[in-house]
C-alpha cells in the first residue's frame, strides 16, 4: 500500500488523444515547474505525472525548452484586459506594476528560473523570446496603439521591440539585481526616464542615429 501511495503523483495511462492528451500533458509540466522548476523538468517526469508516454509529449514538442515554454505560457493565459485609462503613461504604469506582481508571485519565480537557464541553453532563450513575441508583445502594442488614436504617440512607434521596452528592462532589473519586487519608484523611472523618451523619439522627423 505504501507503494501504491508514493507513486501517488503517477497517473493511470488513457487513451486521450488531441486536446485532452495536450492539456494533460502541459498540466503535468507546469506542476513538474512548480515543483522542481526547469532544471528539474525531464520528459521522463511529466510522461508519468500525465499518465502517458514520452513519445507523446516528443510528437508536440520536440525538446524540453519547447514544453517548458508552453507550459508556462498556460499557466500564465488570463482574461486580463488592457487598461485603457486615456493617458498613455498611465496606462504603461499599470502595465508595467502587474508586471512586477507577477514576477513577484511563485509564477514569476518560474519565469525567472527560466530566464536564468537560458543563459547557457540558446534554445531555451530562443524559445522565450519566441513567446514574448507572439504573446507578450499584444497588450502593450494595444496600448501603444490606443496612444497612437489619440494622438500621444506617432505610428511609428508601433514595434514589438518599442512596446515592450519597459517590461524588458524590468525583468533585467530581476534578473540582474537577484531582487523579489521593484520599488515603485524604479518603474515611474523606467516609464519617465526611459520609455516615454523613447516612444516621442519615434515621431517623423526625429533624429535615430544622433546626427
Amino acid at each position: 500500500m505504501a507503494g501504491e501511495s508514493a507513486q501517488g503523483k503517477a497517473a493511470a495511462p488513457t487513451r486521450r488523444r488531441g486536446a485532452a492528451l495536450e492539456r494533460a500533458i502541459l498540466s503535468a509540466a507546469a506542476e513538474e515547474l512548480r515543483e522542481a522548476g526547469y532544471p528539474g523538468l525531464t520528459m521522463d517526469r511529466v510522461a508519468k505525472r500525465a499518465g502517458t508516454n514520452k513519445n507523446a509529449i516528443y510528437r508536440r514538442w520536440p525538446s524540453r525548452a519547447a514544453l517548458a515554454v508552453a507550459a508556462y505560457r498556460q499557466m500564465t493565459e488570463t482574461e486580463a484586459r488592457p487598461p485603457d485609462t486615456g493617458e498613455l503613461r498611465a496606462d504603461v504604469l499599470e502595465l508595467l506594476r502587474r508586471a512586477n506582481r507577477h514576477l513577484s508571485s511563485p509564477l514569476g519565480e518560474i519565469v525567472l528560473g527560466l530566464l536564468a537557464s537560458a543563459r547557457d541553453e540558446p534554445e531555451l532563450l530562443a524559445r522565450i523570446h519566441s513567446q514574448a513575441a507572439e504573446g507578450g508583445a499584444g497588450m502593450w502594442l494595444t496600448v501603444l496603439g490606443r496612444a497612437v488614436a489619440r494622438g500621444e504617440a506617432a505610428p511609428e512607434a508601433l514595434h514589438p521591440r518599442v512596446a515592450t521596452a519597459a517590461v524588458a528592462l524590468l525583468r533585467n532589473e530581476f534578473v540582474t539585481r537577484g531582487t523579489s519586487s521593484v520599488p515603485d519608484d524604479v518603474l515611474v523611472e523606467i516609464v519617465d526616464e526611459v520609455y516615454l523618451p523613447l516612444i516621442r523619439g519615434r515621431a517623423p522627423g526625429a533624429s535615430h542615429d544622433g546626427g
